[in-house]
């Protein structure tokens, strides 16, 4: 189970993680999680192309060793960088110190402020402890989730999940996987194209 809207409550729970920016720029924040990967990630970048828009990509670690050429195409569109663990780790069911590690591995390779826990599951002494890594850390999780990842659902839904749920300022989940392709090939185009057609820009979330 997951939730395609984060509540107010969970924020309110977790205010030390930023779940939505400030409306008022009638901006859309687009992230794509667990790439970079042949394929996909390019697919993403072409259509973010398409619209001028500039996303950010919480990249895990070890798909950056292997395909280092993907991820410097993302880094030459000028895209925002975050880091989503080496080993995409959830950090609900490791040790601190494990997750801690990971981190400050995939931190050598993207050297970013940015911080997504895969998931969306993480400790408050995972948090305690990164943030003690990385002063400047600012750990990042979403206000809209696509469910591209969603096996079970259907593309058609996945859209609506998106559409009836951005707002401005909103940040939105989606990923650039293998698994999550075929929904996210089909919503991306459509909920920019509409998005776009209502005013809205896309915009990379700042470090």
């Amino acid at each position: 189970m997951y939730l395609v809207k984060t509540p107010w409550w969970l924020k309110k729970l977790y205010p030390q993680l930023i779940w939505d920016t400030k409306p008022g720029a009638r901006s859309i924040y687009l992230t794509f999680d667990d790439g970079p990967i042949p394929i996909v990630t390019p697919y993403v970048l072409n259509i973010l192309k398409k619209y001028d828009a500039k996303a950010t990509f919480f990249c895990i670690g070890d798909n950056v060793r292997k395909h280092p050429d993907v991820f410097a195409d993302v880094k030459k569109a000028g895209h925002a960088i975050g880091n989503h663990t080496y080993n995409h780790l959830r950090g609900w069911a490791t040790d601190n110190q494990t997750y801690l590690e990971n981190f400050e591995k995939a931190n050598q390779v993207l050297n970013t402020p940015l911080f997504r826990p895969p998931y969306g599951r993480i400790k408050r002494q995972q948090i305690k402890l990164l943030k003690q890594a990385r002063p400047d850390l600012q750990i990042i999780m979403w206000d809209v989730l696509c469910g591209d990842f969603d096996m079970a659902l259907k593309k058609e839904d996945a859209l609506k999940n998106v559409l009836n749920n951005v707002k401005d300022g909103s940040i939105v989940l989606f990923h650039d996987s293998v698994k999550a392709f075929h929904k996210l090939e089909y919503v991306l185009p459509l909920a920019m194209e509409h998005w776009s057609k209502e005013g809205y820009r896309f915009a990379a979330l700042s470090c």
